[in-house]
């Protein structure tokens, strides 16, 4: 048996147009496809977070390329932390010049953690 917020989900679905639904993504402020959406827990599973925010899988993996689950956990566990930190300032500036869609394969970051 559904329950009634189930049963108002399933009676809206038809009513909500794909392109009513636009995403931003909060590190790089450009429209995410649904193709590129990944959640990203603000803090770390691991380290106790529950709360998700879409984002690019380019800027979502980028995150976890630059920094570790205790850094994001402690320091920067907020979209907008994220995008005043020196090494993704840089990533977002690059990244902004590319398609909504565009997604390249990230590597681990050589710093050294600071946190």
């Amino acid at each position: 048996m559904l329950g009634t917020i189930r049963k108002k989900l399933i009676s809206l679905k038809p009513a909500l147009a794909k392109q009513d639904l636009v995403l931003l993504c909060p590190i790089c402020d450009r429209i995410i496809p649904d193709s590129q959406k990944d959640a990203h827990h603000l803090v770390p599973k691991s380290k106790g977070g529950k709360a998700t925010e879409y984002l690019h899988r380019i800027c979502h993996k980028q995150i976890h390329a630059l920094f570790t689950e205790t850094e994001l956990a402690n320091h920067l566990n907020h979209a907008a932390i994220l995008r005043e930190h020196p090494d993704m300032q840089k990533f977002i500036q690059w990244v902004r010049t590319k398609p909504n869609s565009f997604y390249e394969k990230t590597r681990k970051s050589t710093r050294l953690k600071s946190y």
